[in-house]
């Protein structure tokens, strides 16, 4: 079985330099901290394209695949431009996201709404722009889609969301697929909502279902049972109302690398344990084999991304600790906070394993809570040094923040000794620019 960039915790271009510092991309990151400034986002372009084509090869031999990339991972106009470059569609979750690739020139017909809370505003807004397929998640959304849908005089093809009371194991904030879910029509709501579609809502087109079992999946099996869960359920459907069925959206959530005991599958694991899903399913039911719709987010993305950090201060508990304070943290990478999650981490400026100490990154924002790696053994960290931290493409930007009225950093775009801002840096007059003083405090 093929190894796969997600199984990866560093970029697939990352080396040593005759100096001993790091490089991505061609790019010594130390000159891209001088030129761009710190905190800074590095996106490996070539990391990025290589997962790409991992997927694209490992379901080489299923001819009804629609990979969609799950935007809401890292979503800009240029990481837009390169996934659509490769043949992938795009699962949005708001209409800020469907304006992203609408304006980047995706074929719209490729791309999926997704969503627990769709506005009205944001329904229109995917109509308006022909996106292919919306993924209604509840009773309210079907009403909603198919008034908005009406008063366009157009017809709109969805997926009914659906929980398949699945449990994996990964944290409780990333679960999705478990019957305690806020997304979703539980399966006992199914036949309700098919016949309002056939009988009342005439401007929806049912073309198949769609679940989502979480992210950060190192499992297997729960996509065999969600795939069974789904092919029986298109079945029943089609002995129980005449609808006949032939698409099942299996939603994404294979995990990555972020430490050396996470040991995630292949996309060319997941591949087959999908193809064989889906045949075995529809073998033992007797039906055609559907198209797939896979949306994979943090495994397309996150490999390929690393954040650069200049170190500041440091803290000598007595008897405790070491803290590192870097000039970032929690509101450029909120994911420790949230979940525990866990990274690795080099200093690109000086050699891995020489003078090794162990310490605690921590940002720089008035939170106890602001650590970004616990107990990391480190090359004698000093003022000055640039730390990389790897993995950090999926759901850093996404989620950041001006927490302490800080800038979000900037972004550039990494290949062949090239490098792009992607994002620019925010300034301060950017933290002001939306802020109005009423005339009566003037």
């Amino acid at each position: 079985m093929k190894n796969s960039t997600n199984q990866s915790i560093k970029p697939i271009t990352t080396r040593r330099n005759d100096y001993g510092y790091l490089e991505i991309g061609g790019c010594d990151l130390t000159e891209l901290a001088n030129k761009y400034a710190t905190p800074l986002y590095v996106i490996d372009e070539a990391t990025l394209r290589a997962v790409c084509n991992d997927y694209k090869d490992a379901f080489k031999d299923y001819e009804k695949v629609n990979f969609m990339y799950a935007s809401k991972a890292l979503c800009t106009s240029a990481i837009t431009k390169i996934v659509a470059s490769e043949g992938f569609g795009f699962d949005v979750v708001s209409g800020g996201e469907i304006y992203t690739v609408y304006k980047a020139g995706v074929d719209m017909k490729k791309v999926l709404f997704n969503g627990n809370n769709k506005t009205v505003d944001e329904l229109s807004l995917a109509i308006e722009t022909g996106v292919g397929h919306i993924s209604v998640d509840n009773f309210l959304e079907l009403t909603m889609l198919n008034e908005i849908a009406k008063s366009y005089g157009k017809t709109v093809d969805i997926f009914l969301r659906v929980t398949p009371a699945i449990e994996c194991h990964t944290h409780e904030y990333i679960k999705t697929g478990n019957l305690d879910s806020k997304f979703g029509f539980d399966l006992s709501q199914v036949d309700e909502a098919i016949e309002l579609i056939k009988d009342e809502y005439t401007n929806l087109n049912l073309r198949g279902l769609h679940a989502h079992i979480g992210s950060q999946i190192f499992e297997t099996q729960v996509y065999h049972d969600e795939i069974d869960i789904l092919v029986t359920e298109l079945v029943r459907i089609e002995k129980k109302h005449g609808v006949k069925l032939d698409e099942i959206n299996i939603g994404g959530g294979l995990g990555v690398k972020y430490v050396e005991t996470d040991v995630p599958p292949s996309t060319h694991k997941i591949a087959e344990v999908i193809i064989n899903s889906v045949k075995l399913s529809c073998e033992k039911h007797n039906v055609n084999y559907p198209t797939i719709y896979l949306e994979p987010g943090r495994s397309i993305i996150s490999t390929s991304g690393v954040t650069l950090y200049t170190i500041g201060s440091q803290k000598q508990v007595p008897n405790g600790r070491k803290y590192v304070a870097v000039d970032g943290g929690m509101a450029d990478n909120p994911r420790p906070s949230m979940y525990q999650a866990e990274y690795t981490a080099e200093i690109v400026n000086k050699p891995a394993n020489e003078d090794l100490q162990k310490v605690t990154i921590c940002g720089r924002y008035c939170e106890s809570g602001d650590v970004i790696i616990k107990n990391i053994e480190l090359p004698n960290p000093e003022a000055g040094d640039v730390l990389c931290v790897y993995n950090t493409g999926a759901y850093n930007y996404s989620m950041a923040s001006n927490y302490n009225r800080t800038q979000k950093p900037a972004m550039v775009l990494v290949n062949s000794g090239l490098s792009d801002i992607i994002v620019k840096r925010e300034s301060l007059d950017d933290l002001l620019e939306h802020d109005v003083i009423p005339s009566r405090l003037k």
